[in-house]
């Protein structure tokens, strides 16, 4: 239907006659003259239509924003002062000779260039919202990314194996999404939260470097940028340690981010153990980019009169910190008070502060209200160890260390983007020496920290059973700009460590059998030592195209209630399909019955 499309119209163009097919994007009426600017995947060129051709003309004024049309005309240069810098095409025109209406369009819910439009008008008329500009852009980097990545990983002797979307429900972390069999009556499929088991029988099975692009589904409790279904790629890799996982891995996502936005990354990538990470930043997802660090001062407040500092900086699992922020002195109470409310919701009782005026009057040129409960040696002493300048500001954490690494690092992530403190540059690193387990005080058990099929370091292993909470896990994490981006780990590899492991979360030997039996089985017939990674695609997507949620790199996403509003989903089921699964609804007004 189409000779050419509207964005690759040049001036190389100019006197051919062409055909185009898009919608209008724009209608205007010049005296008598209409011009027309069509849309396609490609980009936009104007057409014009004027009064010498009545039959053309009649139709072009009858057309409206989003109609389809198709153009039969000619390229012609655009008059001398009518050039439209701001478009691709806008040194050249199309003389319409003939306007063909595919299809009408009725009026719009919002305007397609409308920036404000609200997220749900925006998802609950999603098809529409792909039109944008934003959005095919946001899509089209999305399939580069993957095509590249797939280019990668061919090049280097890797298969692509789809691995089973209905199989067994296991313990990975999240809620599994069920799906009744018709055929066992009572028996559930679990939609898979990863390929995680199937890419280790994989490489039990010899194939050696397997790959994935895959879709994964957790019923995850309600969170502000997650999906219910998501797309990740999964490596797995026979023979490897650590190092050769994290190579593979750096050089794949330097190969990428140079061929999608021609942008050189460092090599190599920092690396920060996660004790490391978690002291200095509160995270193990530190944001680089901003230029500030929480520096211990737990020895500095030992003996200070002020009881909210000296009591945490006594006790075994809490601790003092403090945040320097750069040129911060002038904010003001109101927006401090922001603040403090801000880090409440991470747990913390309040935020003390320091202004700095002039570092050179010592005490007198500091402002607060803790100020007369602290001595001179902790004053000094914060000075030195803070390397304050007149201007700054100096915030404090005090409390149980969870509360303050969870409040003050992302209190160091606001104020590094409320005060604009964020280079604009790409800051990927590695988080290594995770914790294999955490012990989890309400339920009085271990917890794997990645998942219970992570391998311990070697010299760690003594500890296993005695003192699981020091034993150090071989995996890693590579963060960019303040997000996790991918995750990996060497494997357990042989059944006796596996059950050991297992010991140790709580799960018995029959419960082990049930879940994991044909596992247990197959790391008995020569499984190779393996490991791998998997990468959150979604997330990485949006990070390169700069944008704040993975939703706008997701064609049809969910709500953050796990919902889509354009087609309603999830909805009732017939009474008819209950009965052939042998489901019945129990509503919660039977229950009150009971």
């Amino acid at each position: 239907m189409r000779t050419h499309y509207c964005g690759e119209l040049s001036i190389s163009n100019i006197n051919e006659d062409v055909e185009l097919c898009g919608w209008v994007h724009r209608r205007r009426d010049h005296g008598g003259v209409i011009f027309v600017e069509l849309r396609d995947r490609t980009g936009r060129v104007q057409v014009v239509v004027d009064p010498e051709n009545p039959e053309q003309f009649n139709k072009a004024e009858s057309l409206r924003s989003e109609y389809v049309l198709r153009v039969r005309g000619y390229v012609r240069a655009r008059p001398e002062g009518t050039e439209n810098s701001e478009m691709l095409t806008g040194k050249i025109e199309v003389y319409g000779d003939d306007v063909e209406i595919l299809n009408s369009s009725d009026p719009l819910p919002f305007q397609l260039e409308d920036s404000d439009t609200s997220e749900p008008v925006r998802l609950r008329h999603r098809y529409l919202d792909l039109r944008t500009d934003r959005m095919q852009s946001n899509l089209r980097l999305r399939h580069h990314l993957f095509s590249q990545i797939r280019k990668f990983l061919e090049l280097r002797d890797f298969t692509d194996v789809e691995t089973p979307i209905l199989t067994q429900s296991t313990p990975e972390g999240a809620r599994d999404y069920l799906v009744p069999s018709r055929v066992y009556p009572g028996s559930f499929f679990a939609l898979p939260q990863s390929p995680q088991i199937f890419k280790q029988l994989l490489m039990v099975s010899g194939l050696e470097k397997y790959y994935q692009i895959a879709r994964c589904f957790r019923d995850e409790d309600l969170r502000a940028d997650r999906q219910p279904e998501f797309t990740q790629l999964d490596i797995e890799m026979s023979f490897v340690n650590e190092e050769d996982v994290m190579a593979l891995s750096e050089e794949m996502i330097r190969s990428v981010f140079k061929s999608v936005l021609d942008t050189d990354l460092p090599s190599p990538f920092p690396r920060l153990s996660y004790q490391d990470a978690i002291s200095r930043y509160g995270s193990d997802r530190p944001d680089l980019r901003i230029d500030t660090e929480l520096v211990e001062i737990s020895d500095l407040m030992r003996k200070v009169e002020f009881k909210v500092f000296s009591e945490p900086a006594n006790a075994d699992d809490s601790r003092v910190v403090a945040l320097r922020v750069p040129q911060a002195s002038d904010l003001t109470r109101q927006q401090i008070d922001g603040y403090t409310n801000y880090v409440s919701q991470f747990g913390a009782r309040g935020l003390a502060y320091i202004k700095v005026n002039n570092i050179d009057s010592h005490r007198e040129g500091l402002q607060s209200p803790i100020l007369k409960f602290l001595d001179d040696d902790a004053i000094n002493g914060l000075m030195e160890r803070t390397g304050v300048k007149n201007g700054d500001l100096i915030f404090f954490g005090a409390d149980k260390e969870t509360i303050v690494n969870d409040a003050m690092g992302a209190l160091r992530v606001r104020l590094g983007h409320d005060l604009k403190n964020v280079e604009e540059k790409w800051k990927p690193l590695w988080i290594v020496d995770f914790p294999l387990m955490a012990f989890d005080a309400a339920t009085s058990s271990w917890h794997s920290e990645h998942h219970p099929f992570t391998s311990p370091i070697d010299a760690d292993i003594q500890f296993l059973k005695q003192n699981p909470g020091v034993v150090r896990a071989q995996a890693y994490d590579m963060v960019l700009n303040g997000a996790e981006i991918g995750g990996g780990s060497i494997r357990v590899h042989r059944s006796e460590l596996q059950k050991q492991i297992f010991e140790v979360l709580g799960i018995n030997e029959e419960k082990a059998r049930e879940k994991f039996g044909f596992l247990l089985d197959a790391l008995k017939y020569g499984a190779p030592p393996h490991g791998g990674i998997a990468f959150g695609l979604d997330r990485l997507a949006s990070i390169m195209c700069r944008e704040n949620s993975i939703r706008e790199v997701i064609a049809f996403p969910k709500t953050q209630k796990s919902a889509c509003l354009m087609t309603d989903a999830p909805s009732a089921i017939d009474k008819e399909q209950l009965n052939e699964l042998g489901i019945s609804i129990q509503s919660e007004l039977s229950n009150l019955e009971k």
